[in-house]
């Protein structure tokens, strides 16, 4: 995976999270990342 995306996931999965789920969308929607990817970082199959 992308640099990007493993950051995101890092963040996504902090405690608290650092990335929240509406970032994630804003970013799929702007298609700053995949739908493959965005399933990936929220561990989503």
């Amino acid at each position: 995976m992308r640099t990007l995306v493993e950051s995101l996931k890092r963040l996504y999965n902090a405690d608290p999270p650092k990335v929240t789920i509406e970032k994630l969308n804003s970013l799929l929607a702007e298609e700053k990342i995949t739908q493959e990817e965005y399933n990936y970082i929220i561990g989503s199959v």
